[in-house]
């Protein structure tokens, strides 16, 4: 399976699945989500009907520790923690998504370099404050209050001093850290990243295990305690004071989530430096591998990959992943389309509505930095802006009038003399929200036959020179052959 993307395009993701890959998730009832803050993005992978996998893709700022709790996800990016809640009702469906997550609400903390995101059984968010070498949670009024910091840590300050980066919950609260030495100096770890790596546990204040390699993701799962020794390249479990390796993944594994009786484990490829000179690199040069990024899908009684999910172009490496329970088609608004400005619910709504485009909205005639996007400077390569077309349907003449200036014939001027016939549809184009282009059909049905006619179809003059009117009425004929196969029915 591959997403879709043009082949020229610098920020196009490729995606290739296992053969089996969809039939797991599909026997499973499951889908999951993993974050890329190298790529800004946040991905969920669910199942389309046609036996493809179906890949919702939103552009954050620095995604990084993700959690999934009941109808929420909660995420850390560069500034701010979201919770993005599901606004679906049960058994509901929007464009054939069964869950979608809106970012509801969000504090900004600051560049923190927020890490793991967990939610207590008191439904407490607390979250690794890589930064300031602690275990934080959000309170009003403030950035952030530190919760418990490493006994080792003589102060809080802004120095990453330990690379504190995982954080493990047991019966609901949080038990387990991982960092990666325990240095007390700025940035002290990256001198330590070969063995200098530690667990400890919250409760006790003891380090109870030590020698492991820039470890990430701890996890307790049956009865164990699950995590991942990055700088060697494996998976395993402490038994006692002991890593125990199950499987060695060719790449910087990041990123750990559990489903019954299969672990699913993030891969990143050796870009950065900070991955230089570590075992794994040693090991994969060894063994004549290249690193690797992607999901893979272990078997915890076997210790066997059953599936995989490669990935490649812009994104290299993955931060971390969830499992989504009885969901099969997930979906997320971002910031990138007006969908966040039009998707409305509201009690006795019956569902989500979406509200109509403007021909222009105001504001947006200078571009503004939008809360949670990255600037254009965070971005690897940014593309051109995209243009977004949008079904438009229920119009009548009187609904039309704001179009007007967006209509060529005037249709305000085709009501004087031609009544409506029958259904008009429209499709609008637009970037960033600003309408740019607009085609409106009408349909009806005379002696028994349908009939279908083009009324208008206008591009503003600043952008006549791209294909956009082609694509308009590409979109609108789809649109039509749909309103003439109802009618006919």
């Amino acid at each position: 399976m591959t997403q879709p993307s043009a082949p020229n395009n610098p920020s196009a993701v490729t995606m290739q699945a296992s053969d089996q890959l969809y039939q797991w998730l599909e026997s499973e009832q499951i889908s999951f989500a993993f974050t890329t803050y190298q790529a800004n993005r946040l991905f969920l992978v669910g199942r389309k009907e046609n036996g493809h996998l179906a890949v919702n893709e939103r552009l954050f700022d620095k995604p990084m520790g993700l959690y999934a709790s009941d109808e929420n996800l909660y995420m850390a990016t560069r500034y701010q923690i979201w919770q993005l809640e599901n606004r679906l009702a049960q058994s509901e469906q929007q464009h054939g998504c069964d869950r979608l997550y809106v970012p509801s609400q969000s504090h900004t903390t600051g560049d923190l370099n927020v890490h793991d995101v967990v939610v207590t059984e008191e439904q407490k968010l607390l979250f690794i404050n890589t930064d300031f070498s602690c275990v934080a949670t959000l309170q009003p009024g403030f950035s952030f209050a530190p919760v418990w910091k490493p006994p080792f840590i003589t102060r809080f300050a802004a120095e990453d001093r330990c690379h504190l980066n995982g954080l493990a919950m047991q019966d609901g609260k949080p038990t387990y850290v991982t960092a990666c030495s325990v240095t007390d100096e700025a940035a002290g770890w990256r001198n330590h990243r070969l063995d200098g790596g530690v667990v400890m546990h919250i409760p006790s204040n003891e380090i109870i295990a030590t020698g492991l390699s820039m470890p990430h993701s701890p996890r307790w799962y049956q009865g164990k305690l699950w995590l991942l020794n990055s700088g060697t390249g494996e998976f395993g479990y402490l038994d006692g004071d002991t890593f125990v390796p199950v499987l060695f993944c060719p790449g910087f594994v990041r990123g750990l989530a559990f489903w019954k009786n299969y672990a699913l484990v993030g891969l990143s490829k050796l870009r950065s430096k900070v991955f230089s000179g570590l075992s794994l690199e040693q090991r994969l040069a060894a063994d004549n591998m290249t690193s690797q990024c992607g999901l893979m899908i272990i078997d915890l009684k076997s210790g066997n990959i059953i599936h995989t999910l490669t990935i490649d172009g812009v994104v290299q490496e993955l931060f971390d992943v969830v499992v989504l329970p009885n969901v099969r088609k997930p979906r997320a608004l971002g910031f990138q389309d007006d969908d966040i400005d039009r998707m409305i619910s509201f009690p006795g709504s019956g569902g989500m509505i979406a509200t109509k485009p403007t021909v222009k909205r105001p504001g947006l005639s200078q571009p503004v930095q939008v809360p949670g996007v990255p600037r254009a400077s965070q971005l690897d390569q940014p593309g051109e802006p995209a243009i977004k077309y949008q079904k438009v349907f229920h119009l009548t003449p009187e609904s039309l009038l704001p179009y007007e200036a967006m209509t060529y014939p005037s249709l305000q001027k085709r009501w004087q003399t031609h009544p409506q016939r029958g259904e008009l549809v429209g499709i609008s184009a637009s970037i960033a929200g600003e309408m740019i282009g607009f085609a409106v059909a009408e349909c009806w049905q005379e002696n028994e036959q349908p009939h279908v006619e083009l009324l208008s179809s206008y591009v503003l003059p600043a952008y006549r020179h791209q294909p956009i009117e082609r694509q308009l009425h590409q979109h609108l004929q789809q649109v039509t052959n749909d309103v003439v196969q109802r009618v006919k029915s």
